[in-house]
């Protein structure tokens, strides 16, 4: 993938960390998560759970991400793993985290899961300001106009 789009990719999720995410094969829909990111992990986000939640078994799964100024969406295929190393169950552990595990991180019933990321899709937004008037009068956008797209790794 394009080092400029896995750049953008990454500053944009970072700054809204929300994905919609399910297990492959699973006849459940995607729900919201909110992505732990550690900038100096490759090709992984991590995700607090209660382990009888439907992703929280782990197993192969897809993300759909749409940052909050709509300039980069993604599709992100990889798989879901237990995160056993305690030290990284302890970096994440936040106050926004503790509101919706009251009981702790120390809680047997949550469980912290790692998404190993496989591949990704990405499309960065990027009308600028002929995009814009064309978008508001109906005229004609071309692809080449809206911004870019890769395939690969993040």
């Amino acid at each position: 993938m394009d080092h400029d789009i896995r750049e953008t990719f990454w500053k944009a999720f970072s700054a809204s960390p929300f994905i919609m995410i399910r297990l492959e094969g699973s006849t459940e829909h995607a729900e919201p998560m909110t992505a732990q990111l550690d900038k100096d992990a490759h090709h992984a986000i991590w995700f607090y759970t209660k382990r009888d939640n439907r992703i929280g078994g782990g197993g192969k799964a897809m993300g759909q991400v749409m940052t909050r100024g709509h300039e980069v969406f993604a599709c992100i295929d990889g798989t879901l793993v237990e995160e056993t190393d305690p030290a990284i169950r302890e970096k994440h552990w936040n106050n926004a985290v503790e509101a919706w595990f009251p009981g702790g991180k120390d809680d047997a019933s949550v469980v912290m899961l790692r998404f190993d990321i496989g591949d990704a899709e990405v499309w960065t937004s990027d009308l600028g300001l002929k995009g814009a008037f064309k978008l508001l009068t109906g005229k004609p956008i071309h692809s080449d106009e809206a911004g870019e797209h890769a395939l690969g790794a993040v």
